[in-house]
């Protein structure tokens, strides 16, 4: 590794930052710089940008806005509102835990982070406004929670992870020493990511209290009412349909993930026309405009740093990181601490799914010789690098919910740090006790 690449890149990266450039392109004229020094052809910087906003599960990025878009737009997005107001009642904070248990439910529709901001985000991030919640704080409790949504299965970066893990086997002195080792599967990581979400959850949770009690932000009623309630789900239940077929069709296979979002949108249009006949067309042209200003702002963020992040993996800079660990120490909870720390650094400068597919040959090795857990190791690399959307300068959820809160990403980033503190703690719990993850999947026959 060539020390002077790391300071070419890391150093303009900064130097364009403290000069108040925008993130996008301090990240893109720094990975041009670094090309430039290494003598690569600058041509293969907009072919690797390219291909980085490509990839399939990407394309439910903009058609999950499109379909919360229309939700706001059709009177669906209001009624769901309605209901997590009635269910808030007057707990502390009650809306923006609402959104919380939102991101959970939608990740378990999508799959992605910034898909999950994005179709909550269009619900709740104007509702909690309106309710005299500060703009920046309902942009990141959003943002922070989307972050679920590649925890919670099903979870397209847990197939990654199992995809690349599975054809590597545990080396033959690990084998010796710890003797055989649990077989890696997709649905064992699936499994596997139910309490690691729900741990992750309750971090969001207890941090929205403790924030909420401090800022004022109280319940929305002075008592729960049982008529408000059964009035809000009456009114609402085909806002509360769209989620149960779509979450259904996934599970039975009928359609994926990134399809579910072209069944909600096609859903939402059916409601919105024949049903609540609220939808009208200008409206709706409204929606396509907002898609299309949100989604670029998320691709253009993308298009850059994953170019960043390649150089990064080129130059072998997270392979020499991980291989002095070993030499630094062998204690397993030292080793989890380095590890999870360069996960949050990664996590805030590659995307997710190249991240996984790059550092999963890295670490899988060096956590068998340690003895512990294929599965273990999935769940928490997720989880980690889940961290990664709610921090600059990648944060793709943070861009979604500027976008859609119309906050900046300094006040968005800086409202997100307790958020992100919480999760930290959490994933150093998932990680230190690696039964969360481990017993679901055993008591279920894996």
């Amino acid at each position: 590794m060539d020390p002077t690449f790391i300071y070419v890149l890391f150093g303009t990266f900064f130097l364009l930052l403290i000069l108040g450039a925008p993130i996008t392109a301090s990240l893109g004229v720094s990975a041009l710089a670094a090309f430039l020094y290494i003598g690569q052809n600058p041509a293969s910087f907009v072919q690797i940008a390219f291909t980085s906003v490509g990839s399939f599960p990407l394309m439910a990025l903009p058609a999950f806005i499109l379909a919360g878009a229309l939700m706001e737009a059709s009177g669906i997005s209001r009624r769901l509102v309605d209901i997590a107001e009635a269910f808030a009642g007057p707990a502390t904070g009650g809306l923006a835990a609402a959104t919380v248990f939102a991101c959970m439910f939608f990740g378990a529709i999508s799959g992605s982070g910034p898909a999950t901001t994005a179709a909550v985000g269009m619900l709740m991030i104007p509702a909690m406004v309106q309710r005299h919640y500060d703009r920046g704080y309902a942009s990141a409790i959003t943002a922070s929670s989307g972050g679920l949504g590649v925890v919670i299965p099903p979870s397209i970066p847990m197939v990654i992870f199992g995809i690349t893990g599975m054809g590597m086997m545990p080396p033959p002195e690990a084998v010796a020493e710890h003797g055989s080792f649990q077989t890696l599967s997709i649905p064992k990581l699936f499994i596997a990511g139910i309490f690691p979400g729900m741990v992750i959850a309750g971090s969001l949770l207890t941090m929205n209290y403790v924030l909420s009690k401090k800022h004022g932000y109280r319940g929305l009623t002075d008592h729960w009412s049982t008529d408000s309630i059964k009035t809000a789900l009456r009114r609402g239940i085909w806002s509360i349909l769209a989620p149960i077929i779509i979450l259904g069709g996934i599970y039975s296979g009928i359609f994926t993930p990134t399809e579910s979002a072209i069944v909600a949108i096609f859903y939402t249009l059916v409601v919105g026309i024949f049903v609540h006949k609220e939808l009208k067309f200008r409206p709706a042209m409204k929606t396509l405009e907002t898609t299309t200003w949100i989604s670029g702002r998320v691709l253009l963020i993308l298009f850059t740093a994953t170019v960043f992040g390649r150089l990064l993996v080129e130059q072998r800079v997270p392979a020499y990181i991980a291989s002095a660990m070993l030499d630094f120490t062998q204690n397993m909870y030292l080793i989890w601490a380095m590890i999870i720390m360069f996960l949050l650094f990664v996590g805030m400068f590659m995307e997710t799914l190249a991240a996984i597919m790059i550092l999963t040959p890295v670490l899988l090795p060096i956590m068998y010789m340690l003895g512990a857990d294929p599965v273990h190791v999935g769940i928490v690399v997720v989880c980690a690098l889940a961290i990664g959307f709610q921090t600059p300068p990648l944060g793709e959820n943070l861009f979604v919910a500027s976008g859609i809160g119309g906050a900046t990403i300094e006040q968005i980033s800086y409202r997100a740090l307790p958020f992100a503190a919480a999760s930290i703690i959490a994933l150093f719990i998932i990680a230190y006790v690696p039964e969360i993850a481990l017993w679901l999947p055993r008591m279920m026959g894996y």
